[in-house]
């Protein structure tokens, strides 16, 4: 079985398509709100001074989400 690749590893530059969300429902819906849909293109634009958070395009917006959330989406790149 191979492992599922997150968000939170996606490396500043690469573009990945959204798979899923593992979210508790109430940030499910958040991230869902934000543009974090299946199907969907994420770009990671760039890191803060300390790792964390991170900046994502995503609909055409750019979104800083702690490594800690972005684990729960699914990516493939």
């Amino acid at each position: 079985m191979e492992d599922v690749l997150t968000l939170d590893r996606l490396p500043v530059g690469r573009s990945a398509a959204v798979t899923a969300l593992s979210a508790p429902e109430e940030q499910r819906r958040r991230l869902l709100d934000l543009g974090f849909v299946p199907g969907g293109a994420v770009t990671a634009l760039q890191e803060s001074p300390w790792g964390d958070p991170v900046a994502y395009g995503v609909c055409g917006a750019v979104i800083a989400l702690r490594r800690a959330d972005a684990r729960w989406i699914g990516i493939h790149t």
